[in-house]
C-alpha cells in the first residue's frame, strides 16, 4: 500500500537521523580501509508494532565480524529472574512503585574501545560515491545494533550513570 511505503520510508529516515545525531559512523573512501580488514554489511530490519507504529532498525551483520579483529569481549550482565522477583517483592511489601525505562536507540549510546574499528558498507538506499568512483565506506564510531559487542558497550556507558544517581549493583548478580 502506498501509505505504508511512505510510513516505512519515514521510519528509515528516523533511524538514519538517530545515527547521524549519535555520530555512529564516518564516511570514508574505500581506499582508506586497510587491506587486511573486512567490510561488513548493514541491513534493514522492519517491525510493525502492536500499536500500529512502524519501526525500521539498521543492523550490522554481526555474524560477519571476526573475533579478535573486529571485537574482543561481548559479555553483558543482566539481572537474574530470581533477583527481579526479590526486588519486586521487596518494593511491593514496602508500598513502593516500580518504574521501567525505555531508552531510545539504547545501543547507539555506547562508546567503542579505541582498538575496536569496524568498517561497513553504507546503509542500503543511502550509499554515496567517493573520490575514487566507488561507494564510500562507513568507519563505525559507535555501536550499532547487531554488533557483537553492542550490548556490552551500552552497559559500560549506562552503569556509571546509574552509579552517579547512587544506585548500587546487586552483589549476587554479575
Amino acid at each position: 500500500m502506498a501509505e505504508d511505503r511512505v510510513r516505512w520510508e519515514a521510519a528509515e529516515r528516523a533511524e538514519i537521523a538517530n545515527h547521524a545525531h549519535n555520530g555512529s559512523w564516518t564516511l570514508i573512501d574505500r581506499s582508506q580501509v586497510p587491506t587486511d580488514r573486512s567490510i561488513v554489511r548493514l541491513i534493514w530490519v522492519y517491525k510493525r508494532k502492536r500499536s500500529g507504529a512502524l519501526k525500521a532498525r539498521l543492523c550490522l551483520q554481526g555474524c560477519a565480524q571476526v573475533r579478535g579483529v573486529d571485537f574482543d569481549q561481548t559479555f553483558c550482565a543482566t539481572m537474574r529472574p530470581t533477583s527481579l522477583r526479590a526486588l519486586t517483592a521487596t518494593a511491593n511489601s514496602a508500598g513502593m512503585r516500580m518504574r521501567r525505562w525505555d531508552v531510545l536507540a539504547a545501543y547507539l549510546q555506547g562508546e567503542l574501545e579505541q582498538d575496536e574499528v569496524v568498517y561497513c558498507y553504507a546503509p542500503p538506499g543511502y550509499a554515496t560515491t567517493g573520490k575514487d568512483g566507488r561507494s564510500r565506506i562507513c568507519r563505525v564510531e559507535k555501536p550499532i545494533y547487531g554488533m557483537a559487542q553492542a550490548g556490552r558497550r551500552w552497559q559500560r556507558s549506562f552503569f556509571p550513570w546509574l552509579l552517579d544517581f547512587n544506585f548500587t549493583q546487586c552483589k549476587s548478580n554479575p
